[in-house]
């Protein structure tokens, strides 16, 4: 393990506000105006559509930031996308206390749940945490009650709001009112645990419960240590969802007692099932087997750009999150590789190394070793390194996952509209690829196909190096049979631009703005065969490169070796997103096609079948099949049709 970060890996950065640097600001000017872009004012919304746009309609938890970073706001939703939009609609229908949360908000991320009560319970746990400002109606110290199996030679069932490393079982946390004792009274009937706290002596005199069947009374001697150990496991399976024995039993009474008119004892039973399937449901947000660990989750972009997602499980609680980038990742780069680095740096710092990490995918083989005394020796006890492949661990790591991605989909979005890294990145690519001017209009160029069939390209466009989805264009490869990606490209570059120079183009049509840069995703053989379409229309002046995936290489016309941008340069980042953004929309686009030649029928290739007869045979005949086996009499009969047309299906299927 290296103690100095290589050249040639990534550096974390940590979170940061949409607010420029003084780097950035004191560099960058507008090259039309010869002025900086006019700095946001205070309070001045900041314009957040496209990230809204991007959000999942999942539950989750928000946490609103202002302008230095600070969380000022701590949510749930059950739908992420639904619910924060609705802080950036109108302020004529917001309260005034929300008109000026939203004033002082800069950035907002998010955390995904599987279930909104998850987003319930850990929106608790982050206001507890952070004290946002304006949470005042939730700033108490409210705590949600949990179920506990104690840790004595007789253990008891009890409730409680404070989960302790005692060697007690704990399940919940309870998020419904009265559930908890409704729960325990259910578990009372339904088990011979003993609910007295008296000292266990073994010569008492045994109390009404053992008479109700409902102790197995340990004070008197009446059972063994291992049969009350027993009734005690059970009633824990149950409360871990591994007993669905006891829950059938009670649907069968209900349903009994239902059939027999017995409606106020069929109620009950319902009431008791619905308490217990209430503390059935897992929670990954609370961790009942680990006190304190580190929970740590990669995404991955289409261009190699990577985010880390930790979740910080403290006293069996999630205590909070951080969402880290990784500056410079390749697509090249493993992800051991990616993981390794980030463990090093990121406890490298002052922060703080618990006993446990529980990682998304292994670490480097040849590192794992020297990580983990490095670890070690960073907090000054053992550290243990596990990559779950099951249960409660992995839920914990599925949930920071998806996080993670979630994320960093906000960040390349995040990054398209913070003006002052636009203008750099334009900025650097006019240097790096020595263009005239900044490329304000940027075309970049993706072929898709599966081994050749149904091989289609996209065009996507950046204007100012934001996507201009308007003026987005898919094609339909016409003129190549099977996987040619070199002569698809030549035929899509020679359609486009024939239509530049058609006189019908307008620009309604979006085909008659000239691109500033041309940019087809490939390496040296795409690039050739764009330049020959290109040729041929005496358009080979127009800059073009090609961009390879691999190792983002540019190639140039005409240059033996390729243009590397450095990885922490904004245009590499610019450039990564267009790529992503041509592959994402042509691959949509193959998937469309790909979809609508699943659906054709051997019908729709005869004269005489159109969408209605086809349905219709379909609804007569129920398959293709039938109708083949079908006599043209028959076919003829059927609602629709005419003895020609029945003819010509006989003649089409055989």
């Amino acid at each position: 393990m290296n103690t100095d970060v290589p050249p040639s890996t990534f550096t974390v950065t940590e979170p940061t506000t949409n607010e420029p640097t003084a780097r950035e600001t004191s560099v960058v000017l507008d090259d039309a105006t010869g002025t900086a872009p006019r700095p946001r004012q205070t309070g001045e919304r900041h314009d957040f559509t496209d990230r809204l746009a991007a959000l999942a309609a999942a539950p989750g938890v928000y946490l609103m930031k202002d302008a230095n970073g600070t969380v000022i706001y701590v949510g749930k939703a059950q739908s992420l996308r639904d619910r924060v939009r609705s802080y950036f609609g109108s302020p004529r229908s917001m309260t005034g206390k929300t008109r000026e949360l939203v004033r002082h908000i800069a950035d907002f991320e998010v955390i995904r749940t599987d279930t909104p009560r998850e987003a319930l319970i850990l929106e608790n746990e982050l206001i507890k945490r952070y004290q946002p400002h304006y949470n005042v109606l939730l700033k108490d110290d409210k705590t949600y009650p949990y179920l506990k199996i104690t840790n004595e030679e007789w253990p008891r069932v009890v409730i409680t709001r404070r989960v302790a490393n005692d060697g007690g079982r704990y399940f919940g946390p309870i998020t419904t009112g009265g559930s908890p004792q409704r729960t325990l009274d259910l578990l009372e009937r339904l088990f011979q645990f003993r609910k007295c706290t008296m000292t266990i002596k073994g010569d008492q005199r045994p109390c009404l419960y053992y008479h109700l069947h409902r102790c197995l009374a340990p004070c008197a001697g009446k059972t063994t240590l291992a049969a009350y150990d027993a009734e005690l496991n059970r009633a824990g399976l149950l409360l871990q969802g591994k007993d669905e024995t006891i829950k059938a039993d009670l649907v069968s009474r209900r349903d009994a007692a239902s059939e027999e008119l017995q409606f106020e004892r069929a109620q009950r039973y319902q009431e008791d099932i619905r308490a217990l399937e209430h503390v059935l449901q897992r929670q990954k947000i609370v961790s009942r087997r680990d006190a304190d660990a580190d929970v740590i989750a990669l995404a991955r972009g289409e261009g190699g750009d990577a985010s880390v997602q930790v979740l910080n499980v403290r006293g069996h609680k999630i205590h909070g999150t951080e969402h880290l980038r990784l500056l410079g990742a390749r697509i090249d780069d493993s992800d051991a590789a990616l993981l390794s680095s980030f463990v090093e740096q990121y406890y490298g710092t002052q922060r703080a190394v618990p006993p446990l990490l529980i990682l998304q995918k292994a670490l480097l083989t040849d590192e794992q070793g020297a990580l983990a005394d490095f670890l070690r020796g960073r907090r000054g006890g053992k550290v243990e390194i596990v990559v779950p492949q099951r249960g409660e661990r992995m839920q914990l790591v599925t949930m920071t996952a998806e996080s993670a991605a979630e994320n960093l989909a906000q960040d390349r979005l995040r990054w398209l509209t913070d003006e002052q890294k636009m203008t750099a990145a334009l900025s650097e690519l006019q240097d790096a690829l020595g263009l005239n001017g900044w490329p304000r209009r940027i075309e970049c160029y993706d072929i898709s196909n599966t081994q050749g069939t149904n091989s289609v390209a996209s065009m996507v466009v950046f204007e100012d190096a934001r996507p201009k989805k308007s003026d987005y264009r898919k094609f339909a490869i016409k003129t190549v049979e099977g996987a040619n990606d070199f002569a698809s490209m030549n035929e899509v570059i020679g359609r486009r631009f024939k239509r530049i120079q058609s006189p019908d183009a307008t620009d309604a049509a979006g085909w008659s703005a000239w691109p500033d840069l041309i940019i087809v995703d490939g390496g040296k053989g795409q690039l050739g065969a764009a330049l020959e379409a290109l040729r041929a229309l005496n358009l080979d002046n127009l800059p073009i490169v090609g961009l390879a995936k691999q190792n983002e290489e540019l190639y140039l016309p005409g240059r033996k070796d390729p243009v590397i941008l450095p990885r922490d340069a904004q245009a590499l980042y610019l450039i990564q997103r267009v790529r992503d953004e041509a592959h994402r929309f042509a691959l949509t686009y193959h998937r469309q096609k790909r979809t609508a030649a699943g659906l054709h029928s051997s019908l729709d290739d005869v004269r005489g079948i159109g969408p209605k007869r086809k349905k219709q045979l379909l609804t007569q005949f129920g398959s293709v099949k039938q109708i083949r086996q079908a006599t043209v009499e028959e076919l003829a009969n059927a609602p629709g049709m005419t003895r020609d047309v029945a003819e010509r299906i006989k003649a089409a299927l055989g």
